[in-house]
Order: structure tokens, then sequence, then C-alpha cells
């Protein structure tokens, strides 16, 4: 019998349209985007259906936009599969999709979940504009030649180092935006495949989001968590917590702590997992899943 684990999202996965066939075709999907209107004070679902994609990218509105419509996906699936949400064992989140995962295991209520995400996203774009930064992947490289990389062209007073550990040669380095500009350059004089600066707002999960960790802590201290039913695999040190007062310091700490999901998803193939499903717009976990485990099997479920 196999061991499944759930896989949610981050940001970057959102598209225009996503969400609409689940609400179309199932009213507990549908559900979900109404709960979120009466949270947020705006109507997630149209622009999450419509955009324009330019909102949509946005942090502010992206991470409500992938949180809901990532468990409006989970509960097409579990209308269509109960017995296998039902025999879910463990599940993680890329970034922002750690709180999808969290909610499905039952730490927190959905719209306590996301006041908290709303707050996050808007704090994190608000760190953002204080400070020109962003995000740079890097294809083909390994992460000790990164790291060495970051060190050569980082200035004095730049913050520049890697902020997402995705897979065996592919690793995100976020920064000031000159320092990423140098660091795409010297990466493809040092040999890497590809470098692709990344469509956010900052560079996420370094100091540089600093400022909005006051305004998270705040809204996590107002948000009751339970200890959770399934092993949920942090981002931060890729391993699962019981605590509920460890989980909330673990999600202050993420926002400048790199992600560490190389080692997260290689925890759980240790652990015996042998069958993915990721539940959420999008393929790149999948993706990621397969570089690093070329056999594995990883379903979609998509919006």
């Amino acid at each position: 019998m196999s061991k499944i684990a759930f896989l949610f999202p981050g940001q970057g996965a959102q598209t225009v349209g996503m969400g609409r066939r689940l609400a179309e075709g199932l009213p507990s999907a549908r559900a979900y985007y109404d709960r979120a209107r009466a949270v947020l004070g705006y109507d997630l679902a149209e622009v999450c259906f419509e955009g324009p994609e330019e909102d949509l990218d946005s942090t502010v509105y992206s991470q409500p936009a992938l949180f809901v419509t990532s468990l409006a996906a989970l509960e097409w699936l579990r209308s269509q599969s109960p017995e296998l949400v039902e025999g879910c064992q463990a599940a993680a989140g890329l970034s922002l999709g750690e709180y999808t995962a969290l909610v499905f295991a039952g730490v927190m209520e959905f719209e306590v979940a996301l006041k908290v995400v709303q707050q996050r996203g808007e704090a994190m774009q608000a760190a953002s504009d204080e400070t020109p930064s962003g995000m740079v992947s890097i294809l083909g490289l390994e992460r000790g030649q990164v790291e060495e990389l970051c060190a050569q062209v980082r200035q004095e007073g730049e913050v520049l180092q890697p902020a997402n550990f995705l897979c065996p040669a592919n690793v995100v380095v976020s920064g000031h935006n000159a320092a990423c500009e140098r660091i795409a350059e010297a990466a493809m004089q040092s040999g890497a495949m590809k470098v692709v600066p990344l469509a956010v707002a900052g560079a996420f999960h370094t100091p540089i989001m600093e400022s909005s960790v006051e305004r998270l802590v705040a809204a996590l201290s107002a948000a009751t968590l339970s200890k959770p039913r399934i092993p949920v695999i942090s981002n931060v040190d890729a391993a699962p917590h019981d605590d509920p007062e460890e989980i909330r310091q673990l999600l202050v700490r993420q926002i400048v702590s790199p992600v560490h999901w190389e080692q997260s998803m290689t925890r759980l193939l240790d652990e015996g997992f042998d069958l993915f499903y990721e539940i959420g717009p999008g393929r790149v976990l999948r993706g990621l899943l397969r570089r690093i485990h070329r056999k594995i099997r990883c379903e979609n479920v998509e919006c």
C-alpha cells in the first residue's frame, strides 16, 4: 500500500483563471471563495478568475489567492477520492504553501489562517517596497558553487544569499537588485545552464524581509494553533513539529530564512513516502520532485 504525502505550491504558481473550473463544478469549492470574501473584504474569486494578471501577481493578492485555490483543489480531490485524502500521512508546502499544509493538518482553521496569510502578504509587499530587491533562479550549479558566488559578488551593505534550495542544481538566490544582476552574470560565466530573474516583489526569505516580522508576529499571536494530526514538514529545518508554539515561531522565521525544499522532499522519501499529490495551481513541485527522485510518482490536482 502506498504511503501518501500532499504538496502545496507557493507564490509564483498563480495564473489568471485558476479555480474557476473548481468553483463552477463543486459548491463546496466555491464556498471557500465566498468565505474568503468575508474575511478579506474583497472578491478574491474575481481576482483569481478574471485578473488582471498584474493584480494577481501582486504579493498582496497572490498569497491569499494561492492559499484559497489550493484548498478548493483539495476539496475537489476529497469529493472524488475521499479515501485518498483520509489516507494521506504527511504534508508539505513551499513557502506560502506551508500555511495550506497546516490547515489541511488541522493546525489552523481556514479563516484564522487566511487572516494571517493576508497580513503576511501585505507585510512582505511593504518590506519589498522599502528596499528594491529580487530573486534569481540559478540552474546548473550546485549549492556550494552558488554560495561561493554570492560571497564573491556581494558588496558591503548588500544582502545576497540562497533563499530556496529546490532540488539538485536548482538554487534561488535573493538580494538587492544590483547584487542579483551581478550574480546572474557571474553564474552564467561559471557554467550555469540558465539564469531566470523571478517575477516577485522582493528578496523573500532573507533579512530584507525583517521589517515584516513584527506584523506577522502580531497576526500569528492572535491565531489559535493546534497540534497537527499528521506531520507537516517545516521549510526552515525540513522537519515536522508537534508543538503549536514552535510551529508559530518557525512560521515567523520562515520569511527571513532559506526554504529547504530539497531536504524536505528527501526526508519524506527516506521515510518511505512513495506517492505524492501536488494540490493547487501549476506543476512546479512535481518537476522538482522528479529532479530529486526520477521515478517517484507524483500526481497533480490542478485548478
